[in-house]
């Protein structure tokens, strides 16, 4: 008789073996991508939401400094701070002659979303124009 070639047992179930461990590891790392994209796309959800009120906060009303709080959504939720703001080592305003009649204010917008106990938390900040504290209108 002769001896027949081909793969034994033992082989063909050390390949599935291989195989299936592949397997694994390749949909570990295609679940990890798609929690990355839908991490990625939570953000550029929250810079949008924060561009937009950025864009619009104190349009129609002086800049007050202040804390203000709302929801966009069901989901997304905001705190904006609104502070005044000095470069760094410059005099504060009214201490140098000829004060000026504008101000720069920090906008601090914080926008969260995700579960109470585990949220997700984006910052955005940009500077406004307005009228200092306590100044009256020329």
């Amino acid at each position: 008789m002769k001896r027949q070639r081909g793969f034994s047992l033992l082989e063909v179930i050390a390949a599935m073996l291989l195989l299936a461990v592949a397997f694994a590891a390749l949909m570990k790392v295609a679940g990890g991508a798609i929690a990355l994209s839908r991490n990625a796309a939570a953000h550029d959800e929250a810079a949008l939401w924060a561009r937009s009120l950025l864009d619009s906060a104190y349009v129609t009303e002086p800049v007050a400094p202040g804390h203000r709080s709302g929801r966009f959504d069901d989901r997304y939720r905001w705190t904006l701070d609104v502070t005044p703001w000095q470069p760094p080592g410059a005099q504060p305003t009214g201490t140098q002659p000829g004060a000026a009649t504008q101000q720069l204010y920090r906008l601090d917008l914080a926008v969260q979303w995700g579960s109470a106990a585990h949220p997700q938390v984006a910052h955005f900040d940009t500077l406004r124009l307005g009228q200092p504290q306590g100044a009256g209108a020329p």
